[in-house]
């Protein structure tokens, strides 16, 4: 699944080349993505045609694009959504579920001609689209979702005391989108490899000084990804332009499972966590003792 410094890529990339195009046309090739839209298909193309974007803005893993009437499109990528930036005359994508047909690109369009796609593709089609009325600043059904590490207004210190609050295991609070958002489970397990922290450690018995240092790591290893463009393990995540990211060659944690680790190398583990799964460096990383050995690994 995208998350936030792949849903970021996506952003900065709509920011350039869709901001102050008009969408001309809406065509819904598939009913699913819209499924949280009330208008349905008809209706989020009504509401959308003619409409000017004004931005593109992002909370957490969720993205959206201002209107000029001061509604928003917004999207959630889910497992292997892309929106993707193409010539009005490139082949449909085989998972093409949303066509924008758009007019005035910035930039003329990636062919020059001003003649501009912007495309939902999702094959598995737990993403979707839809548009919040009034939605422009920040749209309702995303109010819940905390500020992400990254934004310049996340308050550290209230962080500090919500994860110290916890009996919760500190990785299912790092994954908890309403305490701190975009984060998910690549970069949990890079952040808490770095701060030498095991997952499975609750909350409550960190120091303040071990959840700062967490937070300094998470910031680190999303900035990082950003740098580099993101995470890839197959042709799902791609930016506006089709490309993958590549952070996935600087993993020291997730998907290392019995290679040494490069900070003392020690085998890695991996275990079951929340239908998904978790890696970290036995040596580095020690069971709390509260946790079955055998279970943890």
């Amino acid at each position: 699944m995208p998350e936030l410094p792949e849903v970021e890529v996506v952003r900065a990339g709509l920011e350039r080349h869709v901001v102050g195009a008009t969408i001309a046309a809406v065509e819904v090739l598939h009913p699913r993505p819209v499924r949280r839209d009330p208008g349905g298909p008809a209706g989020f193309s009504d509401a959308l045609r003619d409409r000017r974007i004004v931005g593109a803005r992002r909370r957490g893993k969720y993205l959206w694009l201002p209107l000029d009437n001061g509604d928003a499109l917004t999207a959630h990528l889910g497992m292997s959504g892309q929106m993707l930036v193409q010539p009005a005359a490139a082949p449909d994508e085989r998972h093409l579920r949303v066509r924008f047909r758009l007019d005035g690109a910035p930039d003329g369009g990636p062919d020059g001609t001003g003649a501009t796609d912007l495309r939902f593709v999702d094959q598995r089609m737990f993403g979707g689209v839809a548009v919040s009325v009034g939605g422009a600043d920040l749209p309702p059904e995303m109010a819940h979702v905390a500020r992400d590490p990254l934004d310049p207004d996340f308050d550290d210190a209230a962080f500090v005391a919500a994860v110290r609050r916890r009996a919760s295991a500190v990785k299912r609070i790092l994954l908890d989108q309403t305490v701190v958002s975009g984060v998910g489970n690549i970069y949990a397990d890079e952040a808490l490899w770095r701060s030498q922290i095991h997952g499975e450690r609750p909350g409550q018995r960190l120091r303040p000084v071990q959840v700062r240092s967490l937070l300094t790591e998470v910031r680190a290893v999303m900035a990082e990804a950003l740098a580099q463009g993101g995470t890839s393990f197959d042709a799902l995540y791609v930016n506006v332009n089709g490309e993958s990211g590549y952070f996935d060659r600087s993993l020291d944690a997730y998907g290392q499972e019995g290679r040494p680790c490069r900070r003392c190398g020690t085998a890695v583990r991996r275990v079951a966590f929340m239908n998904r799964s978790s890696y970290f460096c036995p040596r580095c990383q020690p069971v709390p003792r509260r946790i079955d050995r055998r279970a943890a690994g």
